[in-house]
């Protein structure tokens, strides 16, 4: 499947996880790719690796304005960089807060900034943004990571409704409890892993957790030009977590 031939697409936090999965499949599908990441990984033909923390405003234009020049432009923005925080409404302190909102948030404001007028003069420009259920569902121990995606959900809507009369398509990913690195991560600070990777696996109507190369390709889905009537979604990507409600296994049938 070649259906991003010819196009030119920048992925963010492309180093690990869901940002090095959506960057294979796209190279994949045909793309150049621009991988932006504090720590870039992706390397070889038909991507360029540039360093980049989307917290800083003239890093992220210069990491844009390379790929532009050395592809010719940019057709496709995955607004994928993020981190996480655990914890209720009082747990760490405002610096933390504002932290994960510049990341989160505000990095993909800067990163869309400077995409924009490349953007513009592509023939199928399209946007797709990592959000989470979290920006949907009440999760425990989330609240910080929660208010920073409700906050790019919102911010999706907004620039889809914003962006659409110049022919701009803006989507987002809704992914659940991923396999991914940060995950990982989480597991090892748990007094049991095995036992909490079983808990986060059940929350999901499926019974699993879910892999990057699955949101990669629902981020592949948003991006193509073959979605030309696709704008302001979100795509829950979660095992039926935001949309079912199913009895516990004990009364099911």
């Amino acid at each position: 499947m070649n259906d991003f031939d010819g196009l030119v697409a920048i992925v963010t936090g492309a180093g690990s996880g869901i940002g090095l999965a959506t960057t294979r499949a796209l190279l994949a599908r045909g793309a150049r790719v621009g991988a932006l990441d504090r720590a870039p990984q992706a390397a070889g033909d038909g991507v360029v690796a540039a360093v980049a923390d989307v917290t800083d405003e003239a890093a992220v234009q210069a990491a844009v304005a390379a790929v532009a020049e050395r592809f010719g432009g940019v057709d496709v923005l995955v607004n994928n960089a993020g981190i996480g925080a655990t914890g209720g409404v009082e747990a760490g302190d405002l610096e933390q807060w504002r932290h994960v909102f510049d990341v989160n948030v505000l990095g993909m404001v800067r990163c869309t900034r400077a995409a924009l007028p490349h953007l513009r003069r592509s023939p199928s420009p399209a946007i797709v943004n990592t959000c989470s259920v979290a920006a949907v569902q009440g999760l425990p121990e989330r609240a910080l990571y929660s208010a920073s995606k409700g906050a790019v959900l919102s911010l999706t809507l907004a620039m889809a409704a914003d962006l659409v009369g110049e022919g701009i398509r803006v989507n987002c990913v809704n992914p659940g409890t991923i396999d991914t690195p940060w995950v990982g991560r989480l597991l090892d600070q748990a007094p049991d892993p095995g036992a909490e990777r079983g808990r986060l696996a059940a929350r999901q109507p499926v019974g699993r957790l879910g892999t990057a190369a699955e949101v990669a390709a629902a981020i592949c889905y948003l991006a193509a030009p073959s979605s030309s009537f696709v704008t302001g979604t979100a795509l829950a990507v979660d095992g039926g977590m935001s949309g079912l409600r199913l009895p516990p296994p004990a009364d099911r049938r």
